[in-house]
């Protein structure tokens, strides 16, 4: 039973990881927290849905990560321009009320295209693929390649900011972005790579939850809350944090779950946060910054 419990939160903490690093990127190269990251997520589990109804039954799509992730980094792109362009260096009230404000829209838009119906992938269809048991512990199949999608897309990212240009240059712009630019890095550039690949992997977590996951217009909601937590508890701006912080509170609310209620299961998560920003308020992996 125990191990049952410590691999369901880990299969579950992976996906929440992913959705944290996604908002980890945009707040460590822009340093602002995007509050529309959770409904970013139901575009994506909408897109999942739209591009799965055309496939032939029991057929599993193995380009769909492909499509969605395609597709949720134009939709990044775009927001970027219209709204999140807007904002950049007029302080944190104005960014914001901004990504507030697209949550809201999102939320609205969803719904007047879509209605308010919970919606769900077909049961019979293959992404529900059963599940494998060893030494009497049962492994879902759908969510252990949540898991190991998730832990891919990190080590991806990972790679991504340490060897490749456009990632040292998120990196130096994070830093300091009027010496980047000084050195010949386009901020701009730089900026709606970010938020774009943050959407990205929102958009993905959407499509590794629709198996498991109703979906509606306002489902993003508390999985934007459980990205922001997961966030602030590796550490803000740390990618290995944001995956450690994802992993714990998914262990945290199965813990919570199984043997108190899983109605404190958000009690928990919060619990453990506070506790963690009273002994370390930098985060578990975060860094003291300097006063002078």
């Amino acid at each position: 039973m125990l191990f049952q419990v410590i691999v369901n939160g880990l299969l579950m903490g992976g996906v929440f990881a992913l959705i944290a690093v996604g908002l980890t990127m945009i707040h460590g190269v822009m340093k602002i927290v995007n509050f529309a990251q959770g409904d970013f997520l139901v575009v994506g589990m909408f897109l999942t849905y739209a591009f799965y109804s055309f496939l032939p039954e029991n057929s599993l799509p193995y380009w769909l990560i492909l499509a969605v992730a395609a597709g949720m980094y134009i939709f990044g792109c775009i927001a970027f321009q219209l709204c999140i362009k807007k904002v950049i260096g007029q302080g944190d009230s104005n960014y914001i009320l901004l990504t507030i404000g697209l949550s809201f829209m999102i939320q609205n838009l969803l719904q007047l295209t879509f209605g308010a119906n919970f919606r769900s992938l077909p049961v019979s269809d293959t992404l529900r693929m059963g599940s494998w048991e060893f030494v009497g512990t049962m492994f879902p199949i759908s969510r252990v390649i949540a898991f190991l999608s998730a832990i891919a897309f990190v080590i991806f990212v990972n790679w991504f900011l340490t060897r490749t240009d456009i990632g040292r240059a998120m990196r130096a712009t994070s830093e300091n972005k009027v010496v980047a630019e000084s050195l010949g890095i386009r901020g701009g550039m730089v900026y709606i790579t970010a938020f774009a690949i943050g959407t990205m992997f929102a958009g993905v977590s959407g499509l590794l939850l629709s198996p498991v996951q109703l979906i509606f217009p306002t489902a993003g909601e508390p999985f934007g809350i459980v990205a922001m937590s997961a966030m602030v508890l590796g550490g803000l701006g740390n990618i290995k944090g944001a995956l450690l912080g994802g992993l714990i509170i998914g262990l945290v609310e199965s813990f919570t779950s199984t043997y108190i209620s899983i109605a404190l299961a958000p009690v928990a998560v919060n619990l453990v946060l506070i506790l963690v920003l009273i002994f370390k308020p930098q985060g578990i992996l975060g860094k003291k910054r300097r006063t002078s």
